[in-house]
């Protein structure tokens, strides 16, 4: 099963070893083939241990081998894939002020940041194998970023917003997996295509929208302020969770059908992204509805 995230492209588990994982496509918003474009290829990479129904329901359990990815080995190393992001983003934000003085210095340190970071997993999503030192040095950039942004919204748009966007992060996590967990979430092939398509649109939208604020001023066409932001903010909340099914899915199949030790820093490269995506819609949420009131 492959799986996506809205924010980079990123390689998903290979073919070693006996798990059939996905194949490289262009890299755009998509999924964790390397680049994989989200609306390109089939989801569903045919294992010689699943059955042909998997998608259905539980994937048939692989012999097990050493060196094969577990759950332990996805835990830490998203533990600390996010570590490094709370640790830089901490940092950034008392080492960086935001003060009138220094605003568009800092500003613009963490919008160079950000770019960094997008560079990083580009180079990653292209690479075939994960590689440690790339996913760990976007989050350290990415980090950066976070800390600015949050510092900057906290100060002059809405105090206190950032322990709340945290905590709704943290919230949508766990009711995610309890819901996948449970099977209240089933990815299927249809699943799959169903976000592939929202996120597309979802993009697509907010490109035209940066272009018309870029050239024209103002908030573009109105998708980030007042009721349609708030709309689009819940859109992006719940295409996040949808995102985060599909990261479970792709951990559990890789922990099924004995993907490589080292192929679970993809996981942990694709939840992190999932995560940075909601904390930053949480942001522009709560930031636009405290505005309001």
């Amino acid at each position: 099963m492959r799986s996506s995230n809205p924010v980079f492209s990123r390689r998903g588990f290979s073919r070693d070893n006996g798990y059939a994982g996905f194949n490289a496509q262009q890299p755009q918003a998509g999924g964790p083939a390397a680049g994989a474009n989200p609306y390109a290829t089939n989801p569903y990479a045919t294992n010689p241990y699943a059955p042909q129904d998997a998608q259905l329901g539980a994937p048939a359990q692989a012999p097990a081998r050493p060196g094969a990815m577990t759950i332990d080995d996805v835990v830490s190393r998203t533990a600390i894939t996010l570590g490094t992001v709370f640790v830089t983003a901490t940092l950034a934000w008392f080492l960086l002020p935001v003060d009138p003085a220094n605003l568009g210095k800092s500003y613009g340190i963490g919008i160079g940041a950000a770019l960094v970071a997008f560079v990083f997993a580009m180079i990653q999503s292209f690479k075939r194998k994960a590689s440690p030192a790339l996913i760990l040095l976007y989050a350290a950039f990415e980090g950066v970023f976070l800390g600015v942004i949050s510092n900057a919204v906290s100060t002059y748009v809405s105090p206190g917003v950032v322990p709340q966007a945290v905590l709704g992060t943290m919230a949508v996590f766990a009711g995610v997996l309890i819901a996948y967990k449970m099977r209240w979430i089933r990815v299927t092939r249809r699943f799959y295509g169903f976000v592939m398509a929202a996120a597309l649109g979802f993009v697509l939208l907010m490109a035209v929208n940066l272009l018309f604020a870029v050239f024209g001023g103002g908030d573009g066409l109105g998708f980030r302020s007042g009721g349609l932001g708030i709309l689009f903010g819940v859109i992006g909340i719940i295409l996040g969770a949808c995102f985060l099914a599909l990261d479970f899915k792709q951990v559990e199949d890789g922990v099924t059908y004995g993907a490589p030790r080292e192929e679970s820093w993809l996981a942990a490269f694709g939840l992190t992204m999932t995560l940075v995506w909601i904390y930053l819609e949480f942001l522009r949420l709560l930031s636009i509805l405290q505005g309001d009131d």
